[in-house]
């Protein structure tokens, strides 16, 4: 978020590259340079003969090289953005020759999502050499909680740290999503407002009370009677709770726990940074572990291995999820 930041400062102090090649697994970041770029270099009159949007799947490098060296028509500069330019991949080191030599008054913009370019190549190391490139990597999920916290800050909103968590354990660290729901709660919420689970539940549906979140404190805290009726409301709404994805959260959940088991330092602050966790969820693995002793747990991941097979229709090609529940929650408490 610093680099974004420090890249969007230097456009504005006019400090502009001739080529920006944008790329890396997380597109959230890749998408808001790209935006930037595209709302600020060119006034509205400019953009008309001096602005370019193409897109990967329907253009070539050479094509891309040639609308590069036009000159720009009543204006400093032209700006030319590449959008999914990851499709370009195949061909992409036939930008060398360009990066070595661009136009100094086209802005290249190269929007290569999803994937990397490998640094030891002549093309990136052109592209560093002579303009930008940006990696936006993946964050981990125990970072996502604080970069919730950021972007609201600096929107004028607050978040509750359980509606934060609930954010990350449905949507997990795709940020674009999270943003994208974020934007709805601020058009919904005056300014200054404090985001509650209440207002998650209300606005993006979610539930504060039958979710996979509460659902694992439940099994977490040993409390059969609370995870037997989550379990009950998944099984009526499977659509919004794949009864795939649900497994896939209380395994991780349980690997994890295998993992703590065996920590020496299991002060809060540890946990979180080792399991790579948000720190609101360090007090559940802590409770678990009093229920769940590391023999226990070892058992548990096995068998959420076979529900997970079941789940998918290996062996059990009848079995209904309340079913799979049911077995997951026996082997588990029993």
């Amino acid at each position: 978020m610093d680099e974004v930041l420090k890249i969007i400062n230097d456009i504005k102090a006019g400090n502009i590259k001739p080529i920006y090649f944008l790329m890396g697994e997380e597109p959230y970041y890749i998408d808001r340079i790209t935006e930037y770029l595209e709302n600020n270099l060119l006034t509205e009159e400019e953009k008309g003969f001096n602005q370019m949007v193409l897109y990967g799947r329907d253009t070539t490098i050479d094509d891309i090289i040639a609308n590069a060296k036009r000159y720009p028509m009543m204006a400093e500069r032209q700006v030319v953005i590449i959008k999914e330019a990851q499709h370009l991949a195949k061909e992409i080191d036939k930008l060398e020759p360009y990066a070595e030599n661009p136009q100094p008054t086209t802005v290249l913009v190269m929007a290569y999502k999803y994937k990397t370019i490998d640094k030891r190549k002549k093309i990136a190391k052109t592209i560093y050499k002579h303009g930008l490139v940006y990696e936006s990597k993946k964050m981990y999920e125990n970072q996502v909680g604080q970069w919730i916290n950021r972007v609201l800050q600096g929107r004028g909103y607050k978040i509750e740290p359980k509606a934060n968590a609930m954010l990350v354990a449905f949507l997990g660290n795709d940020l674009s999503r999270i943003a994208n729901e974020l934007t709805k709660l601020e058009i919904i919420l005056p300014k200054g407002s404090t985001i509650s689970p209440s207002h998650i539940e209300e606005n993006i549906g979610f539930s504060k009370d039958f979710n996979v979140f509460e659902f694992r404190k439940a099994i977490g805290d040993a409390n059969q009677f609370r995870a037997y009726q989550i379990a009950e409301y998944f099984s009526q709404n499977q659509k919004e709770n794949p009864m795939v994805l649900v497994n896939g959260q209380v395994f991780s959940f349980f690997s994890s726990l295998l993992l703590y088991h065996g920590l020496k330092d299991k002060s809060p602050a540890n946990v979180a940074k080792v399991l790579r966790v948000n720190p609101f969820f360090v007090n559940d693995y802590i409770s678990a572990a009093r229920n769940y002793p590391m023999r226990k747990v070892s058992t548990i991941v096995a068998t959420l291995r076979d529900i997970d097979l079941k789940s998918k229709g290996v062996g059990a090609a009848n079995l209904h999820n309340s079913d799979l529940y049911k077995e997951m929650l026996v082997k588990i408490f029993n």
